[in-house]
């Protein structure tokens, strides 16, 4: 168990974060921040909260837990004059702002861009939406399935003979959001140089597509749409996940000649890297399945165990497939603490990914485990004026 570390001081201390935003993307930027020393205050209906504190396993909100960590939670009732007057005051002493409204509803709440920097010139307004904030799809919904959708990314997951399969995780919302932590700190650097904040456009659809590759000029260089390939590549192979005897499964990847061509040798078929059908990567990817047979044949005759032992003897590329169960037995996970228990007094303790990635002279930390709904809101209030007295009014009327 790794207790938390409430008095950790990381490189990004002293920055304020107004997260207003909702599930995913929103709090994949903020987490971010908020690991490497942000203050990140995430604003919360009184009576709901944010519904990623909905998502349960075994009544138990363990998204929240991992994603709400690092974090304080004000409760404000932003349809109450009262509690955009408070919103107003803490906007002038933020450095962020991020919200996943739909595009235009910020406007209509009063809080346009141009209102805001009009209060603290200074602000970073990170805008998170599905599909940006300008263009015919703006006002659409716009969750993560129906960008992976859109994007191409689910046309080229699984199989030829089977649909497409979308992600079975929030993928498109991570993307985006680790793109508007880097966005926030390219802006951050922008306001160092010039004292003056700005607009962040960070819509679910565009990291996802960013990260499909060379998509639209393979498609204006052959003119085709690709087929699903299962767990095989178009530009390597052999690459694809394999059986073994018992049961078990290994990914190969020989992204490179001389790989390949260990590869063949080590499943004792070095004759092959002579033959004209698999001496060079461009005749290999001709026809992967021929390719990738004779170490299909070789994996499927042998245990996990002896397959993989003979692999690392022989430095070929070659890893397991893990189950989450097995990820976190593996000796080097547990070496680097890829994975931490953190004390949880719903759990006894709570496993979650470790701050990423690691920096050699200021690293993040995990300080605060995951607020309780409007556990800061005295605390956040107080800095704008808010007394005991008037905080008891407040939550007497529905406002915090």
């Amino acid at each position: 168990m790794i207790a938390f570390r409430p008095d950790a001081a990381g490189p990004l201390q002293g920055l304020v974060v107004l997260d207003l935003s909702r599930l995913v993307a929103g709090n994949m930027v903020s987490l971010q921040l908020a690991d490497y020393g942000a203050e990140v205050i995430k604003v919360e209906d009184p009576k709901k909260g944010d519904p990623l504190r909905d998502w349960r396993t075994n009544g138990i909100s363990a998204h929240w837990k991992v994603y709400g960590r690092n974090k304080k939670s004000l409760t404000l009732n932003l349809r109450a004059a009262e509690g955009m007057d408070l919103l107003r005051r803490l906007v002038a002493t933020a450095d962020v702002m991020i919200e996943n409204y739909r595009p235009g509803t910020l406007e209509e709440m009063g809080l346009a861009p141009a209102v805001l920097h009009g209060l603290n010139r200074r602000l970073i307004l990170v805008r998170v939406s599905g599909w940006g904030q300008d263009g015919p799809y703006k006002d659409r919904p716009g969750f993560g399935s129906l960008v992976e959708g859109v994007s191409g990314f689910a046309s080229k997951n699984g199989f030829p003979d089977r649909p497409p399969v979308l992600p079975p995780l929030a993928l498109a919302d991570m993307i985006a959001g680790l793109y508007g932590a880097y966005a926030v700190m390219v802006a951050l650097r922008h306001r160092d140089a010039t004292g003056e904040g700005q607009v962040i456009d960070l819509p679910l659809l565009d990291p996802i597509f960013s990260i499909l590759g060379p998509e639209a000029a393979n498609w204006k260089l052959t003119g085709q749409v690709p087929q699903r390939t299962g767990s095989q590549s178009k530009t390597a192979s052999p690459r694809n996940a394999f059986r073994t005897r018992d049961g078990r499964w290994i990914a190969i990847s020989a992204s490179i000649q001389s790989m390949a061509e260990r590869v063949y040798a080590a499943v004792g078929r070095p004759d092959l890297n002579q033959d004209p059908r698999f001496r060079t990567n461009d005749e290999r990817i001709k026809d992967p399945d021929r390719s990738e047979a004779p170490i299909r044949e070789f994996i499927a005759a042998r245990d996990f165990a002896e397959v993989m032992a003979h692999f690392e003897r022989h430095e070929v590329t070659a890893a397991p497939i893990y189950d989450i169960d097995q990820f976190l037995e593996d000796p080097h996970v547990r070496a680097r603490q890829i994975v931490v228990e953190l004390p949880d007094k719903e759990m006894g303790t709570v496993p979650m990914h470790n701050v990423v990635p690691r920096l050699s002279a200021s690293p993040g930390a995990i300080r605060l485990p995951a607020p309780e709904l409007g556990e800061h809101t005295a605390e956040i209030l107080g800095r704008v004026g808010v007394d005991d007295a008037r905080l008891a009014a407040l939550k007497a009327a529905g406002v915090a």
